[in-house]
């Protein structure tokens, strides 16, 4: 395994970074900064915005071996090194995204402001069930799961009543390497920190779908849970009419929740 290699998207504003809190956004499988967009422009007057795509997905370059979610932790840290050296940050990811965020509230805490993990959990899924999607995907490409993601994706009636949004997402998915995609699977099949959430330390938000069959809102109350148990402070929210792609479906919604939650830890 490897580290693998991550590139930014300035999602605010350009200005002088470090004027504002600065906020990284992680994307889920399959997606890209497209995914954080819209409530990207209604937080970029408040907080320096700055997304990151998965490997072989969005600008990031294709993976060339397998990774774990804690080496994607790392990159992000290494990423935001590359931006601000030895910055605080807040974090905001969703499905592997959030993955990735709980990894970092494990291991990272001590960079961190806060964690908003959204349409996550700290286990998704069955091992299985993500190998047999990397096998899928290697020998047939991304396109294959357009149809399923669409339907896992979004709630009921969005595409119809946005269809330029769940366009731009669906064409993420087209165009992400597929041999890049197969490690993300692998990594979700290793991911599970259930044991771990006592770790967290850092003022934490989950952020879940009441429409999400993928993880549904019990799984952000468990996360919840979880850090609580261990003397974290942490609060989920489900959020109606939603499914997996909470800052898309949802935006300003979501950036309400969490400018509130950012502002009231007062960093």
């Amino acid at each position: 395994m490897a580290k693998p290699k991550i590139k930014a998207v300035l999602l605010s504003p350009q200005r002088t970074l470090g004027e504002k809190p600065l906020l990284v956004v992680g994307p889920s499988l399959g997606t890209s900064t497209v995914l954080w967009t819209e409530a990207a422009t209604l937080l970029g007057n408040e907080f320096d915005v700055v997304g990151w795509d998965l490997p072989g997905h969005g600008v990031s370059p294709a993976a060339s071996e397998t990774f774990n979610v804690a080496e994607l932790a790392e990159a992000v840290v290494d990423l935001v090194d590359s931006i601000a050296p030895g910055a605080g940050f807040h974090y905001a990811g969703v499905s592997l995204g959030g993955a990735t965020g709980l990894q970092l509230g494990i291991k990272h805490g001590e960079r961190l402001k806060s964690l908003s993990v959204q349409c996550t959990g700290a286990k998704i899924g069955t091992p299985e069930g993500w190998l047999e999607r990397a096998e899928v995907v290697r020998s047939q490409g991304t396109a294959v799961m357009i149809q399923g993601s669409a339907q896992r994706w979004f709630a009921a009636g969005f595409m119809d009543r946005e269809p330029a949004v769940s366009s731009r997402l669906l064409h993420s998915l087209r165009d992400a390497d597929r041999f890049s995609y197969a490690f993300c699977c692998e990594a979700l099949a290793a991911f599970d920190v259930r044991s771990e959430l006592g770790g967290v330390t850092v003022p934490t938000q989950a952020i879940a779908g009441v429409e999400d069959t993928v993880v549904p809102p019990s799984f952000a109350e468990e996360t919840a849970a979880g850090i609580n148990a261990g003397g974290g402070s942490a609060v989920s929210v489900a959020l109606d009419g939603v499914a997996h792609l909470a800052p898309a479906e949802a935006p300003a919604v979501v950036a309400d929740l969490m400018r509130n939650f950012m502002e009231g830890i007062g960093k």
